[in-house]
């Protein structure tokens, strides 16, 4: 993965067409400014029940965006990212669907993980209590086969997205084939979507297992035979994410967005400070995603005893915060306010979470791209979006407020914007100055100061931010644009 500034984007929702308008923007008005590019699912259909995150057929691209010869001839351009969704699949893919017409005799009868496979003794009460849940109301749906026989499946998201049984001979060759034709198409990064949920286990919470980050190492190893690496995506407790950095070869810096906000909010960089200095450095840095921002990966974990990386308290004070600067936006379309399948993240975009102040927003972005890691930058976020409050009010998904669609005039008159030309400048000066393939120290300073320095045996470049004054530069030696990192 090139060590460069990445776009994070749905393939429809920049330009309002395919993948050959993605393509004409990143090589036309925004040509040099991403090494890479994360396509969030771009499978067939893009318009299900999760945006995507429920495909019926993982190995087709949606039609409407255009074919894999249209992504092969990107990937020739960028560095591609794509998900593999290895927690569930459509309740209308062929798999299924063949399943509920043959019963036991369909060969995809065990791929399909029911609740008595993991509690064949059957559960009480306390077994679904300590259910690690990412949405209120139970894990199941029961489904009536064809036959007239009744199956209780697991669906940790929605009805329609159903789990599969990771373990079985036939979600292997699925996921198998997932990979090779990706690989086969010039992907060469994966995200693992919602893998932390991949592994039921009677008695625990099923969520991030020993057996998980095992399931998690086995399918990297995997994808590495075939040329691709691996970000595993898992909002939890900060301690998940320093485990299994060890294991794959990417994960998500999930704490670093709301420290940032707390950061700017509270004047102070003592918590931001405590984390870089623990954090793992393979890392995909963040401040928005397609999801909202995460409260939970700065959290404590009561169940587990463990504390978090910023005091209950001040996490309250925190969401309480971005709903004011928000206008209560967000507040509409977070937790069960909106049909949320995460209560744990605040839906928002960032450039509303910080009150649609411009010098705040670039002092974020500024720390996140010295922050050490590769980062990626959301295309609500590229454009300094707002929220949609139209489209939440129109969907009742609270995601959306944060899921804006662009049309190709809206992209042009967003990057004339003086902020977003301010933040172009800025990955420009991230994706080429040479310190950045170097080292990263935090220099001793004030709580209300935050100084990162890159350097190299002849380059250096250091963000010396006053949370204060609420002002920060960016000095460092001169270079030449061509030069390489």
């Amino acid at each position: 993965m090139k060590n460069q500034v990445q776009l994070c984007t749905y393939v429809d929702r920049l330009t309002g067409g395919g993948l050959k308008s993605l393509a004409a923007l990143l090589s036309g008005d925004l040509a040099g400014v991403f090494g890479g590019v994360h396509l969030l699912p771009f499978y067939y259909p893009i318009d299900g029940a999760d945006a995507g995150f429920d495909p019926i057929d993982h190995t087709r691209v949606d039609p409407r965006l255009g074919g894999w010869h249209d992504l092969k001839r990107l990937a020739g351009q960028l560095d591609v990212m794509a998900d593999v969704i290895v927690n569930h699949i459509s309740s209308d893919s062929p798999q299924f669907v063949d399943f509920l017409e043959k019963g036991a005799e369909s060969i995809y009868a065990g791929m399909f993980l029911t609740r008595d496979k993991v509690f064949p003794q059957g559960y009480t009460e306390q077994d679904l209590t300590a259910l690690y849940r990412p949405r209120p109301g139970s894990p199941f749906t029961e489904v009536t086969l064809k036959n007239g026989e009744r199956k209780v499946l697991w669906t940790t998201f929605t009805s329609r997205q159903i789990d599969i049984d990771v373990s079985h001979p036939q979600s292997r060759a699925y996921l198998a084939q997932i990979l090779a034709t990706l690989a086969e198409n010039g992907v060469n990064i994966i995200r693992l979507d919602a893998v932390g949920y991949a592994i039921k286990k009677a008695g625990t919470r099923s969520f991030m297992l020993p057996e998980t980050i095992a399931f998690a190492r086995e399918f990297t190893d995997e994808a590495r035979k075939r040329g691709i690496e691996v970000l595993v995506e898992v909002h939890s407790h900060y301690r998940t994410q320093i485990d299994i950095a060890s294991q794959v070869d990417w994960v998500y810096d999930f704490a670093l967005p709301p420290l940032v906000l707390h950061a700017l909010f509270f004047g102070s960089a003592r918590y931001l400070k405590e984390w870089l200095a623990i954090r793992p450095h393979n890392a995909i840095t963040v401040l928005d995603t397609h999801d909202g921002i995460g409260v939970i990966d700065i959290g404590a974990d009561d169940r587990a005893g463990l504390a978090g990386l910023v005091p209950p308290q001040q996490i309250s004070e925190l969401v309480d915060r971005i709903h004011a600067n928000s206008g209560g936006d967000s507040q509409r379309a977070t937790g069960a306010a909106a049909s949320n399948l995460d209560l744990y993240q605040v839906n928002c975009t960032y450039y509303d979470a910080l009150g649609r102040d411009d010098n705040a927003y670039l002092m974020a972005r500024a720390i996140q791209f010295f922050v050490p890691g590769v980062p990626q930058i959301y295309y609500v976020g590229l454009l300094a979006g707002e929220n949609d409050v139209a489209l939440l009010a129109s969907s009742c998904v609270g995601r959306d407020i944060n899921r804006h669609h662009f049309n190709s005039a809206e992209v042009t008159a967003a990057l004339q914007k003086p902020v977003v030309r301010k933040l172009v400048d800025l990955i420009r000066f991230r994706n080429s100055h040479p310190a950045f393939s170097g080292s990263m120290q935090v220099l001793e300073s004030s709580e209300s100061s935050l100084q990162l320095c890159w350097k190299t045996a002849a380059h250096h470049a250091l963000l010396d931010v006053d949370l204060a004054t609420m002002t920060y530069c960016i000095s460092h030696s001169d270079f030449h644009a061509h030069e390489e990192l």
